[in-house]
């Protein structure tokens, strides 16, 4: 059932911009750290004698946190938006598909599209080691793959409520405010404590407590999931 649901979305949200979002924003990351170290290549190759790739990596992870913020927000409201603008929760609800399954397919699908994103930076991070003359036999691949999904296991119970918000308000200015204040605090997440969710993106990378990191993202996404579904089961719909 929640096949059938996912396959309504990918169709519905063809050519909606959402894949296109997927793939400016690691494309964005990528070109910034170009210019980054494009027009300082010297001092930064001398700043990262020891480890120019772990450099590399360590310029673009502070970007993916607040990527991925602003990438869930707005995601998550394009989706809502398209229900909202054809007027269709009232017929899709009234198909013979569970709410379950329509609330669980919209959530995959985000995570498609953000892994999707993550996926190319990851890829894109030795093309432009690459284009900088670093050396291509001794690539960290394990810090490149976590470079875009430990955050992205860091960011998930944000990704929760941002979805439940875009799901359950008819005025999408609500969430994507909440989805844009989220993003700009983020940049200020090293100096907040461990324990505020905002800063599990950043720490899933850089630590301390990877792991642990990681885990309280997942189980607390997994607890705000659950009750986005149930305040979604019961919800009236206009």
């Amino acid at each position: 059932m929640i096949g059938r649901a996912l396959s309504a979305d990918f169709l519905k949200n063809r050519g909606k911009g959402i894949w296109l979002l997927a793939i400016i924003a690691p494309i964005g990351i990528i070109a910034m750290q170009a210019i980054n170290f494009g027009l300082r290549y010297d001092y930064m190759m001398k700043i990262y004698v020891a480890d120019p790739w772990g450099g590399l990596i360590e310029n673009i992870s502070f970007f993916v946190p607040i990527a991925l913020f602003l990438g869930s927000t707005l995601v998550c409201s394009l989706m809502a938006n398209v229900e909202n603008q054809l007027s269709s929760w009232k017929q899709l609800l009234a198909l013979p598909i569970s709410r379950t399954a329509v609330f669980s397919a919209k959530f995959v699908m985000v995570l498609l599209v953000l892994s999707f994103s993550c996926v190319l930076l990851s890829a894109g991070t030795p093309v432009l080691g690459y284009a900088l003359r670093m050396d291509m036999s001794n690539i960290p691949y394990g810090d490149m793959i976590r470079l875009g999904f430990a955050p992205l296991m860091g960011v998930i119970p944000v990704l929760a409520l941002q979805l439940w918000l875009s799901l359950t308000l008819k005025n999408q200015g609500i969430a994507i405010s909440f989805g844009v204040t989220v993003s700009v605090v983020s940049m200020f997440s090293p100096f907040f404590p461990d324990w505020v969710p905002i800063t599990w993106p950043f720490l899933a990378y850089h630590g301390p407590g990877q792991s642990l990191v990681i885990a309280q993202g997942l189980v607390l996404g997994a607890i705000i999931t659950l009750m986005g579904l149930i305040h979604f089961n019961r919800r009236d719909v206009n």
